[in-house]
């Protein structure tokens, strides 16, 4: 009998060993940073709610196979907000200008 217990609790004790670091790892992967491929899964998964079938499978080949857009250059930023000041003047535009050519696009 005593065998029985004893066997019970360490069995009960190795087991609350193995699940609190267990679910401290779930926890800690579920509140990680989505990578890019998560995030673009879940970007695409939004996008294609209403579509059912083979639809949405093209749809989902098509958007997780996008290839995410170039950053801007400093030559494209600044004929965006050249095009954008349109009508500024003086000191107004220089504050626009380095505002719209400092910002992260």
């Amino acid at each position: 009998m005593k065998k029985i217990i004893a066997v019970i609790a360490a069995f009960g004790f190795a087991s609350s060993a193995f699940a609190a670091p267990a679910s401290a790892s779930a926890s800690a992967a579920a509140s990680a940073p989505k990578n890019s491929q998560q995030s673009k899964m879940a970007t695409c998964n939004a996008d294609a709610a209403g579509k059912k079938g083979d639809e949405r499978k093209a749809f989902m080949k098509e958007c997780l196979s996008a290839k995410p857009a170039a950053p801007a250059t400093q030559q494209d930023k600044m004929k965006t907000c050249n095009a954008d000041a349109t009508g500024k003047k003086g000191d107004e535009r220089k504050a626009f200008m380095k505002e719209c050519l400092s910002a992260k696009k």
